[in-house]
């Protein structure tokens, strides 16, 4: 078969779509070190939860029930105390 050219259309089209392919690439790219980034902060707020529970269980115990809209710090009755570190009402 001899040598051939594509269309001035042709070569547009395949060089449209050959861009956008690249850009979505790229997008993909930055969405996946944006995760990276998210995840690395999330495990830091987790950490600074783990202290401030360390705390709140040192200073309330570890069966006080919390309420997070008023900071109101109650206890189980004897009979539904259990080994779960603080619980926390959302």
């Amino acid at each position: 078969m001899a040598d051939q050219n594509l269309t001035a259309e042709e070569l547009k089209n395949l060089q449209e779509l050959n861009q956008k392919f690249n850009s979505k690439k790229m997008n993909i790219g930055d969405v996946v070190y944006q995760q990276a980034l998210l995840v690395g902060e999330l495990d830091a707020v987790r950490k600074e939860f783990s202290v401030l529970e360390a705390d709140l269980v040192e200073k309330y115990g570890a069966n006080a029930i919390i309420d997070l809209a008023n900071g109101s710090v109650k206890y189980p009755e004897a009979e539904e105390v259990t080994d779960t570190p603080l619980e926390v009402i959302k």
